[in-house]
This record gives structure tokens, C-alpha cells and sequence, in this order.
């Protein structure tokens, strides 16, 4: 950080808050396409310094704006199922606020296998089939699908609140199996995650664990770079949702592996 502040001479302060922009930025840009966000956004406001628990808060209220910049941009293009959204958010809402409380008193080391065995089934799964994803097959969810996605939601909001970065990608995954194409999955997904952010903002504001200031830094660069992405995803479709799904997956997949491997 200090050659930095010798190079732009700017105060440490306002260079940080700098830093977490364009971060937030990148992060943004790639949320709203695919989600994984919170792998530039989360590390980036771990770098200064901040108590992990602070880091995880400010992260959050980051996150409200560009997942809130994204559905917005999906929402006037007509590309979210509402209908089906609406059902889900309850459940998304409460799964968040459970994971968040958990969080604060249990570390995520235990899910990090699971998580890697998901993301390389999944990641396998797109690659060999070309077609998935592509088509948009669904019309209504209801009955049995209707419960199971009711379930998904909650189980995401939990996972959100207590570990946080990828959900955007496993919203995707669910609503792609249940027949969305990657365009309509990703859209859908950044309903439900703007409202597991929220939840999960709500605990930490509550408990504290919070920095305002970089926590609004890293959301003004999030509002720029979701706004871009949302755009740019619905210009060239469901074909740059999934070669972005592709990249995220996989470097989330090395990331878990080298943490877990690093905790072992």
C-alpha cells in the first residue's frame, strides 16, 4: 500500500477507498452476468485490514447495489420471471438471516468439500453438454418443482449468508435445472440474490459489523460495473452468460481448493 500512496499521492485513506471502486466495479460487472462477485469484492475489502466479520458486513451493503443496479436493468427488459421470484424471496429472505447469525459463531470450513465436489459436477456438466442452458423451456413451475425450488431458495439464502461468494452462480444452476436458459436464470438470480444481501446486511448492521464508508466505495463502483454487465448480457445472451458461467465456476473451483488445501 505504500508504494502506491508514494506513486498517486493520494492519501491512504482516499486511496483505499479508490482501490475498493474499482474493485466493487469488477465485481459488479461480473455479478450481474453470472455472479461470484464476492471473489474480487470479499478479498478486496479483506485488504484493509478490516476484521474478516467486517469485511463479510461491508461486503454486503457493497453487494445491495450492484445486485439491486442488475435486477433493476433485468426487470424493465422483461427478462425476470416475477411470478415464480415472488414465491421464493420469502424463503431466500429467512434462509439468509439464519446463515448470517451462523456465521458469526461457526467457521464455513466444514461445507468447502461439498461445495468443490458441486462446482466440478456442475462445471463437467456444462462443458460436455453444449446445449444446456441455451433454450428457454420452462412456462410455469408448479407442484412438486414449485416445493423444490422453495427449497433451493432457502438453502441458497442460508449458503449466502453464511459463506456468501458464488451464490449468484448456484442461483443460476438451479434455475437453469429447472429450464430457464443461462440469460432468464441469471436475471431471476439477481432478484433473489438482492434479497439475500439485504437479510444478511440487516443482521450485520445490527450486530456492528459493518464499515459504512468502504461498504458505500466498493457500491458505487458495483452500481457502474452492473449496470455495463446487465446490458451487456442481455445484448449478447444466453451464449456470454455461459462462456462467463464457465470462467467463474472454474476459478472459483481453484480458489475453494486452495483455501480448504491451506486449512488442512
Amino acid at each position: 500500500m505504500e508504494w502506491m500512496v508514494a506513486i498517486t499521492g493520494l492519501p491512504t485513506d482516499i486511496l483505499i477507498l479508490v482501490l475498493l471502486a474499482i474493485a466493487g466495479a469488477f465485481a459488479g460487472f461480473v455479478d450481474s452476468i453470472v455472479g461470484g462477485g464476492g471473489l474480487i469484492s470479499v478479498p478486496a475489502m479483506l485488504l484493509t485490514n478490516v476484521p474478516p466479520s467486517v469485511a463479510l458486513g461491508s461486503n454486503k451493503l457493497s453487494s445491495i447495489f450492484g445486485a439491486g443496479s442488475a435486477a433493476i436493468t433485468f426487470l424493465r427488459n422483461g427478462m425476470v420471471d416475477f411470478n415464480l421470484v415472488r414465491k421464493l424471496l420469502p424463503f431466500t429472505f429467512i434462509g439468509s438471516i439464519l446463515g448470517t447469525i451462523a456465521v458469526v459463531s461457526m467457521p464455513p470450513l466444514y461445507v468447502k468439500p461439498l461445495i468443490i465436489v458441486l462446482l466440478v459436477a456442475v462445471t463437467l456438466f456444462v462443458v460436455f453438454k453444449k446445449d444446456w442452458g441455451e433454450v428457454n423451456r420452462t412456462s410455469q413451475v408448479l407442484g412438486k418443482a414449485l416445493y423444490i425450488c422453495m427449497g433451493f431458495a432457502f438453502g441458497i439464502g442460508v449458503y449466502d449468508g453464511f459463506i456468501g461468494p458464488g451464490t449468484g452462480t448456484f442461483l443460476i444452476m438451479g434455475f437453469i435445472f429447472t429450464g430457464f436458459d443461462f440469460l432468464h436464470a441469471s436475471a431471476n438470480a439477481k432478484i433473489l440474490n438482492f434479497t439475500s444481501n439485504l437479510a444478511s446486511l440487516l443482521v450485520f448492521l445490527f450486530l456492528g459489523h459493518v464499515n459504512i464508508l468502504y461498504g458505500l466505495a466498493a457500491g458505487a463502483g458495483q452500481i457502474l460495473g452492473a449496470y455495463v454487465g446487465s446490458h451487456l448480457a442481455i445484448a449478447k445472451g444466453s451464449s456470454l452468460v455461459r462462456g462467463v458461467f464457465l470462467t467463474v465456476t472454474t476459478v472459483m473451483l481453484f480458489k475453494l481448493v486452495i483455501d480448504y488445501i491451506s486449512t488442512l
